[in-house]
């Protein structure tokens, strides 16, 4: 039996907060670094770390489940960083509440709302050096491995402070997760940008991982796309400081693979995914074709489509792709008909189809065991329909 994927371990935990009446507002959990009953308790166990103590400036995630942890960490009288949404404008937003705070500003301060309201940003130059590393998990194990949401940012944010300089070998990892969240992860899951974390903290215990996994040792540029590097500006700025140092700062989307092709012509969305091997770190939404029975790109020839049904009426396009992401399957085309319950796949090559539909046979999404069959050979010419399935 095939290990669970991430994807499937993230399902579970959702499934478990929501219907075991743990999960807290935000609500629903789902697709989100969950909030749950006892997060504010669990952060209090920062105080037991001497890590935490010793700390001047703390780098925490902008979670709900965190939010105690960042007011601990403001009310120690700790610089307390928090990531910009999505790394829109920058990395970090250094939190400055008003001379004379209360306990209940600090509290206030510490709210997403806060740290918008009472924050200005740090920049590349700002010579920012974090003691303690927070970051929000979907999933963890004992053993360190870490699960987000899928998006990447948690590792993106920390491979762009080990680029800066922020962060070093031995600055420690904390996660807040409920107990239930704890679980065995297969280490075969972690790819190397995936981050580790050194502690664990629950409503009921501290767990030291004692996890021996190097962290990330920066950016790594071969499993970033042109797409993101549009998304967060400040990777332009790492990317070419890192060019300069002489570093290979050759995009995903620059590998070899691509060497036949009109590259200046395809869009990066149609080509994100060119390198089928490579475990992606976050990309961009694949180029959205709106004609799967016979898509083409530029540069290619007609390309092979892979069918994949029964998919769950709440399934977001977004978290397809986080599967496919993970199992390493990502297409160069995606066509989402989540009212049919469907969605068609396209890729660059039979091979690269053959290995979609392997990978995806058996998984299941939202507690749907997905349909999944190779399209194109059961479409005969003239017939016009794709399996059957107009």
């Amino acid at each position: 039996m095939a290990a669970r994927s991430k994807a499937d371990i993230r399902e579970e935990v959702w499934r478990h907060l929501e219907s075991s009446g743990l999960a807290a507002f935000p609500r629903p959990v789902r697709g989100r670094i969950p909030n749950f009953q006892g997060s504010s308790h669990a952060a209090t166990r920062l105080l037991g770390l001497q890590e935490f103590r010793a700390a001047q400036t703390v780098k925490c995630n902008p979670d709900a489940p965190q939010r105690n942890a960042r007011f601990l960490t403001l009310e120690a009288r700790k610089t307390l960083l928090v990531p910009t949404p999505r790394l829109r404008s920058g990395l970090f937003n250094r939190i400055v509440p008003p001379p004379g705070a209360t306990k209940e500003m600090l509290r206030r301060c510490a709210t997403s709302q806060g740290v918008k309201d009472y924050s200005v940003p740090v920049g590349l130059d700002g010579k920012a050096q974090v003691d303690l590393v927070v970051v929000g998990s979907v999933a963890v194990s004992e053993k360190g491995w870490r699960i987000g949401k899928g998006e990447g940012y948690a590792d993106m944010e920390y491979a762009m402070m080990v680029s800066m300089g922020a962060v070093q070998e031995d600055t420690p990892v904390v996660t807040i997760v409920h107990d239930c969240q704890v679980l065995d992860i297969a280490e075969e899951l972690l790819g190397d940008h995936d981050l580790t974390v050194d502690y664990i903290l629950t409503p009921t215990r501290i767990i030291q991982t004692n996890c021996k996994r190097p962290k990330p040792q920066g950016i790594l540029w071969h499993k970033v796309s042109s797409e993101m590097l549009g998304k967060i500006p400040i990777l332009k700025t790492l990317r070419s400081r890192e060019k300069q140092a002489g570093k290979d700062v050759t995009l995903q989307d620059e590998q070899p693979a691509l060497a036949n092709t009109k590259r200046g012509t395809i869009s990066n969305k149609k080509v994100m995914a060119a390198n089928p091997q490579a475990q992606a770190a976050p990309v961009g939404e694949p180029h959205v074709e709106n004609d799967p029975e016979n898509p083409k790109f530029e540069g290619s020839d007609t390309i092979s489509t892979v069918f994949v049904g029964n998919l769950p009426g709440s399934l977001r396009v977004s978290e397809l792709k986080s599967a496919l992401r993970e199992l390493q399957v990502v297409p160069v085309g995606l066509k989402w008909q989540g009212a049919q319950h469907r969605a068609f796949l396209h890729y660059r090559d039979q091979g690269a189809a053959h290995r979609a539909v392997s990978s995806l046979q058996g998984l299941s999404l939202g507690g749907n065991a997905l349909r999944v069959e190779l399209a194109k050979s059961h479409r005969s010419k003239g017939q016009g329909g794709i399996n059957g399935h107009e």
